[in-house]
């Protein structure tokens, strides 16, 4: 009976002592032995590739059931889109998400260290100076501004931080009593973003944060980028996707210059594959967006090759081309989309119509440029049949066509095709447009077309 006691005593103990233990653990100490400390730099502008990175370092981290997550940072910024992603990302992240400023989180580097659990600073470091620019560092219209500064706010909220300091970052007429009340935006030191609970603590390196973190037996795991990663980091950023959008354009734009199969055509075919290729990998372009291009690319061969003049096969063509190649940047369910992706979409279209403007300015230009130069002229044909040399291109048997009459076979907008007594020719109605299926009369002709009219 004495050693049931005994025995029931030893529980006890045995299980206070566990209850002790617990209880006596430092919050900052993580308990499990081998923990995987899981680090990935942001080291440049912020945009597509970094995205592509941070996605690759947390579906990595989680596999390895990393304890933590340190983001390197030293950057001035970069594209919000890119950034509001890759800040929705550590929002949503199970694992702990610390970022160590390694000198500068400026403008949208700010916005993704407020995202993190925990910022660490470097001595000399800074943080902040969200405010939306242009390339020329002009400061966007206030409609981007109040974005920005919704996001610094929202994201300030989710981790306890003082929104209203996060949205001075952004906007410098913002006022805050015994901090800032002057005209220009809010920008930390370490000791003031301690201050101001915008940074847990002064650190000089990661492998001093780990210590005052009071983590042991960790095993740091640095992210290693593969050959293919960076292929497809360099191709989807945005000054190569600028190349790969005028290489497509221009390709298409110099194949119907010299209507067959020839060197720009293979080099608009290679554009989409290198500019589509990373986007479906990355999981941003879907099937239907690619066939959509493709459908673009064949209305416009209806238009120029099947159906004289330029309408609405025409111009579909072009809006889903450039669709297509704005879509292919948006990430998107089917045909659905959130509210911040139609922001994206904006961009991307504002993007994807520039670069096609640039790509069709430059075709224009060497098309008169190249193939002017007499090192070039081989590559198409020159020569001209003068008229006066006896060259003519008029048919004789047009001029017995001179008041026959006939029905329009497809529209006339003005050029068209028409049908007299079973034969089909090409014209071009002299006034106006003529609808399909209308009667005409034959009243000239000039360049291989006979000039009708209703």
């Amino acid at each position: 009976m004495k050693s049931k006691y005994i025995f029931l005593l030893f529980v006890i103990l045995e299980f206070s002592g566990y209850y002790a233990a617990g209880q006596n653990t430092d919050s900052t100490t993580v308990n499990n032995k081998n923990k995987i400390i899981y680090q990935f730099d942001i080291q440049e502008e912020i945009a597509a590739p970094v995205w592509h990175k941070t996605q690759k370092a947390f579906k990595e981290a989680k596999a390895l059931n990393a304890e933590l997550i340190i983001i390197n940072m030293n950057t001035y910024g970069g594209q919000v889109d890119a950034a509001d992603s890759i800040r929705t990302r550590i929002l949503n992240c199970d694992i702990p998400v610390y970022v160590f400023i390694n000198n500068n989180a400026a403008s949208a580097g700010a916005l993704i260290s407020i995202a993190c659990d925990s910022i660490y600073m470097i001595p000399g470091s800074n943080i902040g100076a969200a405010t939306v620019v242009n390339q020329t560092g002009q400061a966007m219209p206030d409609k981007y501004q109040s974005y920005m500064r919704s996001m610094m706010r929202s994201t300030a909220e989710a981790n306890g931080r003082d929104p209203q300091i996060a949205q001075a970052m952004v906007d410098p007429r913002i006022v805050i009593p015994g901090l800032i009340d002057s005209t220009m935006v809010l920008t930390f030191t370490p000791s003031e973003a301690i201050e101001n609970g915008f940074c847990e603590a002064e650190i000089k390196n990661i492998t001093d944060l780990l210590q005052y973190l009071k983590i042991e037996n960790y095993q740091v795991k640095k992210q290693e980028l593969k050959a293919t990663d960076k292929i497809i980091r360099f191709l989807i950023n945005p000054m190569v996707s600028s190349i790969l959008i005028m290489m497509i354009v221009g390709g298409i734009y110099f194949e119907l210059q010299s209507p067959g199969i020839g060197f720009p055509f293979a080099a608009a075919i290679l554009g989409a594959i290198l500019y589509f290729a990373p986007h479906y990998i990355e999981g941003l372009a879907e099937h239907w967006e690619i066939a959509v291009f493709i459908a673009g690319v064949i209305l416009l061969a209806i238009e120029i090759f099947v159906i004289p003049g330029f309408g609405i096969s025409g111009i579909t063509g072009i809006l889903f081309i450039i669709g297509s190649l704005a879509l292919a940047t948006v990430r998107n369910v089917g045909f659905h989309f959130e509210i911040p992706d139609i922001t994206k979409l904006v961009y991307s279209l504002l993007y994807v119509s520039l670069a096609s403007l640039l790509g069709l300015i430059i075709s224009y230009y060497l098309t008169s440029k190249l193939f002017g130069n007499e090192h070039f002229s081989s590559l198409s044909l020159m020569s001209v049949q003068k008229k006066e040399d006896g060259f003519s291109i008029k048919d004789s048997s047009y001029a017995n066509l001179l008041g026959s009459k006939g029905i329009a076979q497809t529209v006339l907008r003005p050029s068209g095709k028409i049908k007299i007594e079973n034969t089909y020719y090409d014209a071009v109605a002299k006034i106006g447009y003529i609808e399909k299926g209308e009667k005409i009369e034959v009243v000239g002709y000039e360049n291989a077309q006979l000039i009708v009219m209703k």
